[in-house]
Order: structure tokens, then sequence, then C-alpha cells
């Protein structure tokens, strides 16, 4: 399972955001803290805008914060709202009956109960849960570590 750079962007701004809640922050402070594209980052603002998450206040002096209690965010909501799909292979996509082993394949079960176990790890986890060790670090000045959510292409040893 790989997520999106979406979901990767909407993950990370709401850990911001939930670490940040005594001030609102800009999308420049996100786009700087984890070196991502601003222009990337307005788009997931708007729809986390638009999802009531997030409220975005206009003007010189303007910004983002949470709308809604870190507690009360689970984060297998935010993944199945901003992932397009759980396609794990072509036999899952709806009418494809291009393969030949699908009247009796058993991969497409295994691969079904993958993506539902991974999936309810997911909605075990709150925003607040994700946070809760930087926040009782302090909070204001999060340590960055490079998360990667897929591995390099490595060469085989011979």
């Amino acid at each position: 399972m790989r997520l999106t750079t979406y979901t990767d962007y909407t993950l990370r701004t709401l850990m911001y955001l939930a670490v940040n809640r005594d001030r609102l922050v800009t999308i420049q402070d996100i786009a700087d803290m984890h070196g991502v594209s601003k222009n990337h980052l307005t788009k997931v603002v708007h729809q986390l805008g638009l999802s009531g998450m997030v409220e975005t206040v206009r003007g010189r002096s303007g910004g983002l914060r949470l709308r809604i209690d870190p507690a009360d965010i689970n984060i297998g909501d935010v993944v199945r709202n901003t992932e397009t799909d759980f396609y794990m292979a072509e036999c899952f996509e709806p009418g494809n009956t291009a393969c030949g082993y699908s009247a009796s394949c058993g991969l497409k079960g295994v691969l079904r109960s993958a993506t539902a176990a991974y999936l309810e790890v997911l909605d075990g986890v709150t925003l607040d849960s994700l946070v809760r060790k930087e926040l009782k670090r302090g909070g204001k000045t999060p340590v960055v570590e490079t998360v990667r959510f897929h591995a390099k292409a490595y060469k085989k040893q011979p």
C-alpha cells in the first residue's frame, strides 16, 4: 500500500496544525517545515477547509488552525477521504474481467483482507495520538525526521 503525495501532505498539514494549536499558521510555515511545495499545500488546505477540519482566516494576519479537536480526527477517515481508491490490483477495478484466474483466484480475497487490516489499524489512530509525544516535548519547534512511505529501489547483491 502506498499513500499518494496528496494524502502525505494532508497528514503533515494536520499534524503541524495540531502541534501549533496556540496560533494561526500559514501555508508557507508548513511548506518550509516539511520542504514541500506551497502550491501543492494550497490545494490540500483548500480541501481541508471544505471538509470542516481546518478553519482558514483571510487577510494580512490570517492563517490556518484546526477547527476540530485532534482527538476527534480519525486518521483512517482522513486516508479514506484523500485516497482515490484502494485497488490493490487490476482485478479490483469495477467491471474488470480480463483476468483468467478471476473465477477461482484466492489472491483477491487476500489483498482485500490486507487492505481491510491496513485501514483497521488507521481507524484506531487519532491525530491527537500522532502528535501527543511532540506536544509533551513542548511542541513549539517540532523535531523533523524524514518519513519515507515507500522503500527506495535497491540493487540485488551478487
